[in-house]
């Protein structure tokens, strides 16, 4: 069902000045930055692991992530679980009474089909489910 922590989301007003601590200080490698239209973010993922860390940065202030920072400030914003068949796992979170803010997955960081489940369903950490695209395949 869920494979692993796939990686977790770091809301950042900029990854430009954010980035030299990942990388310069805690000697992490930057893999690639690429914005997210459906979320109106540009993000920047740093393998740590079998894991990743992805510093989001809001690109308007209508971002989730620019309301985010305004609400609570920089910091952590989510964790992400890696899954298999995305659709079937978000089913079984409705089944279990676990509310979805979206019934269905939208189209994340490097071609991922992502869901968020509402932080008042899951003790207020806000979860995302996301399935990764096999090798050579991409998610649509």
């Amino acid at each position: 069902m869920i494979k692993k922590i796939d990686h977790i989301g770091i809301a950042v007003s900029s990854i430009e000045n954010s980035l030299p601590f990942y990388t310069n200080i805690l000697n992490l490698q930057l893999e690639g930055i690429e914005e997210v239209e459906s979320e109106n973010v540009k993000v920047a993922f740093i393998n740590i692991g079998e894991s990743k860390l992805e510093l989001l940065e809001p690109l308007s202030p209508e971002s989730p992530i620019a309301k985010f920072i305004e609400k609570r400030g920089e910091g952590i914003h989510h964790v992400a679980l890696g899954v298999s068949s995305i659709e079937d796992r978000i089913q079984d979170m409705k089944e279990n009474g676990i509310r979805m803010l979206a019934d269905e997955p939208k189209l994340g960081a490097s071609g991922a089909k992502i869901a968020f489940m509402h932080p008042k369903s899951t003790g207020s950490v806000l979860y995302e489910l996301c399935e990764k695209p096999s090798k050579g395949e991409t998610n649509k």
